[in-house]
């Protein structure tokens, strides 16, 4: 999700949302996001919440179809699909 602020600065804001509560356990924003930024945050859950998730959706932004977050599905044997 992107918006502008009032002075036109452009910032993206990353939700993570659990489809089966509707929980929203994560929200981080800053002028760009890349795939690290969606691992670090993934990580962060984990170790907050000693749980991880069944799998993970995404759609096809760039910060989703990167290595660093596929790399981090992959160690922590997540199922990562994409939705258009």
């Amino acid at each position: 999700m992107s918006d502008n602020l009032f002075n036109g600065r452009r910032f993206r804001a990353l939700t993570v949302v659990d489809n089966f509560s509707q929980e929203c356990p994560a929200i981080h924003a800053g002028k760009s996001l890349k795939g690290e930024d969606v691992a670090r945050v993934m990580e962060a859950l984990r170790v907050l919440d000693n749980r991880l998730p069944v799998g993970i959706q995404t759609d096809n932004g760039s910060k989703f179809i990167s290595k660093s977050l596929d790399k981090w599905a992959y160690e922590h044997r997540q199922l990562a699909q994409r939705i258009p």
